[in-house]
């Protein structure tokens, strides 16, 4: 009789195998890393929002404030502009130039009674796109003071409104509406100067605050007066 044949040794898994198994565990720990890593960083810049938070938000409010008090002599109020923003309802916000967006409104007071306003308006015609400011009037019609807080206009030509660029926007300190035609510029029979290739940018800013001033006389019940 012939002999059993001794049984076969157990084959090794295939290379193939093996190798699969060691990369599905590899990736399993590099998502568990970035995973990790993820939920870390995640919870760092939360926790850096929240300590920084107050901290924008009052430097913020001081620029804001900054902004505010350059449109007002500061003995004409004792009160925090900042703190009596009104936001305007829609119809008034289109009558300042800002139609579809928000609008605010800012009184000031001296021991207790109302001296002047602040107000935010929009010139929808700049020559390069909208020009906002704010613009203070004190309680009697007469304009404070003007500021250009925000525009596209060409740079080193329609940008003198602006405070930092000229002194331009300072014609508008003093004056009532009382007589509609001198408010434009010379060139269109006003009394406002404006340089020469450059009269886009004061007509709209112009406009803006005519539309503000007019805004104040019929709206006067509304806005305190």
């Amino acid at each position: 009789m012939t002999a059993p044949l001794p049984p076969s040794p157990p084959q090794s898994p295939q290379p193939s195998a093996s190798l699969a198994r060691a990369a599905w565990r590899q990736a399993g720990r590099s998502a568990l890393i970035l995973l990790v890593f993820a939920t870390l960083t995640t919870l760092l810049l939360g926790g850096a929002h929240l300590l920084t938070r107050d901290t924008i938000a009052a430097n913020q409010a001081a620029q804001r404030r900054a902004l505010l008090a350059q449109t007002l002599p500061p003995a004409l109020y004792d009160n925090d502009l900042l703190a009596t923003a009104t936001l305007l309802p829609p119809r008034q916000a289109a009558q300042l130039g800002n139609e579809g967006e928000d609008s605010h409104l800012y009184r000031a007071t001296l021991h207790g009674k109302l001296s002047a306003w602040v107000v935010e308006a929009t010139a929808p015609n700049g020559y390069a796109g909208k020009i906002r400011l704010l613009v203070g009037v004190r309680a009697d019609g007469v304009v404070m003071g003007v500021r250009v807080v925000q525009h596209r206009e060409t740079p080193g030509l329609g940008d003198y409104i602006e405070a930092g660029k000229s002194d331009w926007i300072s014609q508008f300190v003093g004056r009532r509406y009382d007589t509609p035609a001198a408010w434009a510029v010379k060139k269109d029979g006003g009394q406002f100067d404006a340089r020469a290739g450059a009269t886009v940018s004061p007509r709209a800013v112009i406009g803006a605050v005519v539309r503000v001033l007019v805004f104040l006389r019929a709206e006067a019940e509304s806005v305190g007066l």
